[in-house]
């Protein structure tokens, strides 16, 4: 079995597209401000008192206890969050020259398209998206569930985390939209929709239960901390809503645990906090996420460790090293603290500790419950970028063994945006020249040198300056958390 994204079908041209409404992947429903207020759908308007009693009562958990309340239906959740789905269309030009097997003849660059779906999130026509679903696009339209067309641009991409931001121009028009769920408030065993464009079929809902919550081993996207479904989700429904039973966006759907590529089961979403933060960011105007860092780095408490610090049960985190002067450290976070929670929600491992600090607003004061010698205490973290600012990227030319790379220095505010350790020293390769020195010795993107001829790299100049006053290398090369020696004369 795999765990694999949900999906894209190829699309026919545009207009088959309006006409069956056929396309790809899921459609979303979304929240909608998220600096604004909500403004209610016209279908949310409806008298249908079912859809009065879960918007006006708080959300309650209890077993059917007659054929009557077996028998309620889900019309009118589906029918609150249809409106705001959308259907995502992207094309791209793929360079390259093929031949006809027929007539021999070569055809040039050809036109790829694809659908998607999306959600929107604000009246004004922001949506959000999979950024899988639009990634390498060069035009972009969303047709609504009412059938009418708008080209769309890009806000945002945050391929970490597999979300895209687009926005289409209603004019004076709002647009419906749906709120975000709390996700913390969820349980295990609570009903959810999943709405869609499976196979390319017009909107489409299925519904199921949540399996599991804080999944962190997906290793789908950098921030995996995913909502599990058995809401059959099927390939071309990337982008497409979780919704609960009041209706409100409670994830992204992304990806499905399948080995044939249909559903078995097994799906997953991204959460609404995540998405929040996103659309967040590039309604602010950013071009990419400030997501908050704590600056700790953190084992998973085991029954062995939990046994050596006297904990009753595994629980929380054990904090091995702190960055200096970050967040974790000016709250005063030390090592061998064990951290249980973050603003109220329990953590597991790292990927769940990294996930809850990183959907913080930048500012805020975030609460860590904390066992530290067997006392329970409370601090308080900022939430706040990684360190290190945005150094420049350096173009390394020359007779030597890294002519033709573009490296940076690495920081924790580096380093997080590449998906790096952030703890690491050095530099990384951020592009490389395919026809440089560099390429052709075998360095890829994302490798880290930490020094050289047995030197410690600081940062990019000092590279280069090491680079270019040498005649032979010694290159210390850190990939995939494995460090090794390269010899290099020339």
């Amino acid at each position: 079995m795999k765990i694999t994204r949900s999906g894209l079908l190829k699309a026919s041209p545009f207009a088959a597209l309006v006409a069956g409404f056929a396309g790809g992947a899921l459609a979303v429903v979304a929240p909608m401000a998220v600096t604004q207020n909500a403004v209610e759908s016209p279908v949310a308007e409806q008298t249908d008192p079912y859809l009065q009693l879960v918007q006006a009562q708080p959300l309650t958990r209890a077993t059917p206890n007659s054929r009557g309340e077996v028998q309620l239906s889900f019309a009118p959740v589906a029918a609150q969050a249809g409106p705001a789905v959308v259907n995502v269309y992207a094309q791209r030009v793929v360079r390259g020259m093929s031949r006809d097997p027929f007539f021999g003849r070569f055809s040039g660059p050809r036109v790829e398209q694809s659908l998607g779906s999306g959600v929107i999130v604000r009246n004004d026509g922001v949506i959000v998206t999979n950024n899988h679903v639009i990634e390498g696009a060069q035009s972009l339209k969303v047709v609504l569930s009412d059938r009418r067309e708008f080209d769309a641009t890009l806000l945002l991409a945050d391929p970490r985390v597999d979300l895209a931001v687009l926005r289409i121009n209603p004019g004076n028009e709002r647009m419906p939209t749906l709120a975000f769920a709390n996700t913390n408030d969820l349980q295990v065993g609570d009903l959810v929709l999943a709405i869609g464009n499976p196979f390319g079929l017009q909107q489409t809902v299925t519904s199921g239960i949540i399996s599991a919550l804080a999944r962190t081993e997906v290793g789908v996207s950098d921030y995996a901390f995913f909502i599990q479904t058995d809401a059959a989700i099927n390939r071309g429904n990337s982008g497409g809503a979780l919704v609960d039973m009041s209706g409100s966006l409670v994830g992204i759907n992304s990806a499905i645990y399948s080995e044939t590529g249909g559903s078995n089961g097994i799906g997953f979403a991204i959460p609404s906090e995540m998405v929040r933060r996103v659309v967040e960011s590039a309604v602010s105007g950013g071009r990419t996420v400030v997501r908050p860092w704590l600056g700790a780095r953190v084992q998973a408490v085991t029954q062995d460790l939990a046994r050596s610090l006297g904990l009753p049960r595994p629980e929380g985190v054990l904090v091995g090293e702190l960055y200096p002067r970050a967040a974790g450290e000016r709250a005063g976070l030390r090592n061998g603290d064990v951290i249980l929670s973050v603003a109220g929600v329990e953590v597991r491992d790292e990927g769940g500790l990294r996930y809850q600090f990183a959907t913080q607003r930048p500012g805020a004061r975030v609460p860590l419950a904390v066992i530290r010698d067997g006392r329970r205490i409370s601090v308080v973290a900022t939430a706040e970028a990684p360190p290190g600012g945005a150094p420049e990227a350096r173009e390394l030319t020359g007779r030597h063994p890294l002519s033709g790379a573009t490296v940076v220095t690495l920081t924790p505010a580096t380093a997080e945006a590449a998906g790096l350790d952030p703890f690491a020293d050095g530099v990384y390769i951020q592009a490389l020249d395919r026809r440089g020195i560099a390429a052709r010795q075998g360095f890829r993107p994302g490798d880290i040198i930490d020094a050289i001829n047995g030197q410690p790299v600081r940062d990019a100049a000092q590279l280069d300056r090491a680079l270019t006053q040498s005649r032979a290398w010694v290159l210390g090369v850190e990939r995939g958390g494995q460090r090794t020696e390269v010899r290099f004369g020339m």
